[in-house]
């Protein structure tokens, strides 16, 4: 029987980056994966294959639409996608590689097979050959991320070539004639837009009367102008009522939420897009002992510690966002904790990005947030149109928009829409993490000419109500 300090049972973001840490620490760490590569969803079918398209379907679109206005000559691009997909495939490889290199450099060993934890400190890893190895551990961290989540009420059957799930979305053979999304949240905008710049006609049917709920509203509204600008269509209040093959397509049937008469479209591919669910079946945890909620998320305290002593848990099995860096940031807390250290994460300031383009980007409370918890607040707003970079660069629309305690000055939240959105939004959430002002980022110099100098406009319009150059 192997006995480690530490097992991590997944090794996406979370679960890699806290038995590294542990490593670091001095602990004898394990990390148990069920694919043949490192890296979990994120790694594999998720964040880095979808920003590798994003960026390879945006240099497409610039080629066709824009150099020529910067006075470059190319005559229309022509599209390989099968080499766009042989970059995908590329840079997933060096990403898991890489995750690979690092276990071996910090010395955690890869236990390749499915993990089921027994009891407090005991699990088995139980590969595809069926051989399962017994595994003790004075500490069990959980780290097995989310699955795709189907449409509530509606049978779905993912074939991944025409009615697909973001991981058939990521790997389609050819450009869609017509792609109707599912979900007008991150994964289904992001993958929308990708095959809306290679030439597919996308309608995106949401539930909600915005897209990216729980964004704020005004960020959602103006990104939602400029995706219908960009040619996508929108039915948003909108309930998916069934999804199902026709033919060498599928339909979409779905009905007004507040009543009304159904509608159905015709599909060359179906993307549901409609979020995900934690990965907690199949790994003996309620058997363990281990407490689940109703969404099927484990349950943990303030130090992450499930019901069971010596089993922690973070990242999409968990309560909070869905987010990768969250999760690094709870593997590297809980990896702390278990060395003696005092591991913290500060959830109100966790980035939220769309990569898209133009990029979304937040960090902190939003308006609607701010309003419905009665505090007081001062916003102050400064356009991309207004900005010398922005201008050269062909990159105008958006705007950033900061929230300050309307009494102390505290930056409660910043709300970016536009070019790099996903780069600047990371000097608001410094700020914040030291709980800074808006006076405080309006008076800190910023290069010129540069689409941050938009973050510093924003701060002299919320901190002393005029900005400079509007």
């Amino acid at each position: 029987m192997s006995k480690y300090d530490v097992v991590v049972i997944g090794s996406g973001p979370g679960g890699y980056v806290c038995a590294i840490r542990c490593a670091q620490l001095g602990l004898k760490t394990a990390i148990v994966e069920k694919r043949p590569t490192l890296g979990g969803t994120c790694l594999n079918i998720g964040c880095i294959p979808s920003k590798a398209l994003l960026h390879a379907s945006e240099m497409f679109h610039t080629a066709e639409h824009d150099l020529a206005t910067l006075g470059v000559q190319t005559g229309k691009p022509k599209l390989d996608l099968k080499a766009m997909m042989a970059h995908k495939d590329a840079t997933v490889k060096s990403n898991v590689d890489g995750v690979a290199f690092l276990m071996k450099k910090n010395k955690v060993d890869v236990l390749t097979g499915t993990g089921t934890v027994v009891g407090e400190g005991k699990l088995t890893v139980t590969g595809d050959d069926g051989k399962a190895q017994d595994v003790e551990a004075k500490y069990i961290v959980i780290a097995t991320g989310s699955d795709v989540a189907g449409i509530p009420g509606v049978e779905v059957e993912f074939d991944e070539k025409v009615i697909v799930s973001s991981t058939g979305a990521l790997d389609l053979a050819r450009v869609p004639g017509h792609l109707v999304v599912v979900g007008g949240g991150v994964i289904g905008l992001e993958l929308g837009s990708v095959w809306r710049r290679l030439g597919a006609e996308v309608t995106v049917v949401e539930y909600l009367d915005t897209i990216l709920g729980g964004m704020d509203g005004d960020v959602a509204r103006q990104f939602k102008r400029m995706l219908e600008k960009q040619g996508m269509t929108f039915k948003l209040g909108s309930k998916v009522t069934g999804v199902a093959k026709k033919g060498k397509g599928a339909e979409v049937t779905f009905e007004p939420v507040k009543g009304g008469d159904a509608e159905t479209v015709a599909a060359d591919i179906v993307l549901v897009a409609t979020g995900r669910r934690p990965y907690t079946e199949g790994l003996g945890l309620e058997n363990a002992g281990v407490v689940l909620d109703k969404a099927g998320r484990v349950e943990i305290n303030e130090h992450w510690q499930t019901s069971v002593t010596g089993i922690y848990a973070i990242g999409d099995v968990i309560a909070g966002p869905m987010l990768a860096h969250k999760a690094e940031d709870e593997g590297a807390a809980v990896a702390e904790i278990l060395a003696g250290q005092h591991g913290h994460v500060n959830y109100d300031v966790i980035p939220g990005v769309v990569y898209t383009e133009p990029e979304v980007a937040s960090v902190g409370k939003t308006e609607e947030e701010l309003k419905a918890a009665g505090v007081a607040y001062t916003a102050g707003k400064f356009p991309f149109s207004a900005n010398g970079r922005a201008r050269a660069m062909l990159a105008t629309d958006g705007f950033v928009k900061i929230l300050a305690d309307k009494t102390t000055d505290k930056v409660l939240g910043v709300h970016i829409v536009g070019r790099g959105a996903g780069e600047m939004i990371h000097e608001a959430a410094v700020l914040m993490e030291f709980g800074g002002s808006s006076e405080d980022l309006a008076r800190t110099c910023h290069a010129h000419p540069t689409m941050s100098e938009a973050v510093r406009e924003a701060a002299l319009a919320t901190a002393f109500g005029k900005p400079i150059h509007m």
